[in-house]
């Protein structure tokens, strides 16, 4: 009797132990079949894969990033995209809590649910010395803290292998009019080379891709200048490009194919803006083609994804009713599913920007374009864009920050058309 209760309570143990073991490793990340299924899908899987549909993301809501969105805000903003079937999103700063947060959120909503599946390219960001000082920036040396955050890219790799499948080095990093801030292409290619060491040195997971984001100029789209040694060695290192076409900047910058020709002008209003969408796609293709042809010149097998384009819509500035007037619901939604249908079909990712509004961005001016990238206004209500998955209640249950996802004007399509407006006309 007394070995039965003692093999008894020695089971018991075991069992407490091993619940205890199972509860411990959820918490540090080691949620067994979620992981192990996870950690099968790899970069090379996701990339070009529609079933993997990709977005840039940044959770903040208030007008500064001082004031970082707490775990449950990410969550619930995790389950509107994942509704959307959006599986991969992009990050920016690793420096800030923002990066490790949403990481920490994918991880508890895959231990909620082990069908909950998305990914992240996470972003580590480089800049030049005196970058972001009172003293001019010099772009032929690099921050220090580049450093910093290169290794603590590592680190949250490492310690969610499940979830990050590619790392960034750099946003806009090497172009040549980000003023404030931009490096020599050695900068990116050095950071590069060392991350491939150490997969190499299995330091990294084997399967991690390594690239930068950056403009198609940097990566030989545009201006010959930029077609240097150090660039097509960084062609060479990365495990694929990532490159960014913005038309809609080019509306005011370089508007030759955004205004109304001549023989359009017998056409309404909103034909005339369909149109214009239309020239616009037609530019984001042949930028991503330019950069194409380059890259493939100095590596014929090297994929090239697109890691930011988007369209903003609401401007007050370059943008609103007063220049180009690209900015509204009605051109962004054109936008966004035509890019969407175009790289789907040619097995390119697209990492649409962006996922919500994000009011930081020019907190000094709130109508400013750089607020508006969003599918999403920064109180969760669905922009045009979104109006027929609000319609097949795809975001039914869902909310942010308390509230329902509806539809932007009520869902009334003629009081969105009213802040339509047609390009200037050409002369």
């Amino acid at each position: 009797m007394k070995w039965n209760v003692y093999i008894e309570s020695t089971f018991k143990c075991f069992a407490l132990l091993a619940i205890a073991f199972i509860v411990i490793s959820c918490k540090q990340g080691f949620y067994i079949g979620s992981t192990q299924k996870n950690n099968k899908v790899t970069a090379k899987d996701i990339l070009g894969n529609s079933n993997y549909l990709a977005i840039c993301y940044g959770g903040y809501r208030e007008n500064s990033r001082n004031i970082q969105p707490t775990v449950k805000q990410l969550k619930e903003d995790l389950l509107i995209l994942s509704a959307m079937n959006i599986k991969v999103v992009r990050t920016y700063n690793v420096h800030l809590a923002h990066a490790s947060n949403v990481l920490k959120a994918i991880r508890e909503l895959k231990i909620e649910n082990q069908n909950f599946e998305m990914y992240v390219m996470l972003g580590a960001w480089i800049d030049c010395k005196y970058a972001w000082t009172e003293v001019t920036p010099d772009h032929n040396l690099e921050s220090q803290r580049n450093a910093i955050e290169i290794n603590e890219a590592v680190r949250l790799a490492n310690l969610y292998p499940d979830i990050v499948k590619v790392i960034a080095v750099g946003n806009e990093a090497m172009v040549k009019w980000a003023t404030s801030y931009y490096v020599q292409p050695n900068v990116i290619l050095k950071w590069v080379n060392h991350l491939q060491q150490l997969k190499n040195e299995s330091k990294l997971s084997k399967d991690l891709w390594i690239t930068s984001s950056d403009d198609f100029a940097s990566w030989g789209g545009g201006d010959d200048s930029y077609k240097t040694k150090d660039l097509e060695d960084l062609i060479n290192a990365v495990d694929y490009v990532s490159m960014h076409t913005y038309p809609y900047h080019n509306t005011h910058y370089n508007p030759s194919f955004w205004n109304v020709p001549p023989d359009e002008n017998h056409l309404t209003e909103q034909e005339q803006a369909t149109n214009a969408m239309q020239r616009s796609i037609a530019f984001a293709k042949m930028q991503y083609t330019t950069v194409k042809n380059y890259v493939r010149s100095i590596n014929p097998s090297k994929p090239i994804h697109i890691g930011e384009t988007g369209w903003a819509s609401s401007s007050d500035g370059f943008y609103g009713k007063e220049g180009s007037r690209a900015s509204d619901e009605y051109k962004q939604a054109i936008y966004y599913k035509a890019m969407r249908e175009w790289s789907n079909q040619e097995g390119i990712s697209c990492f649409f920007f962006e996922a919500f509004d994000e009011p930081w961005k020019d907190s000094n001016n709130p109508l400013g374009s750089e607020n508006h990238f969003g599918i999403f206004t920064v109180d969760g209500k669905a922009k045009y864009t979104l109006w027929d998955n609000v319609d097949e209640n795809v975001f039914s249950n869902l909310k942010r920050d308390g509230n329902a996802i509806e539809k932007t004007y009520s869902g009334n399509k003629q009081l969105l058309m009213q802040t339509v407006f047609a390009p200037p006309k050409k002369g």
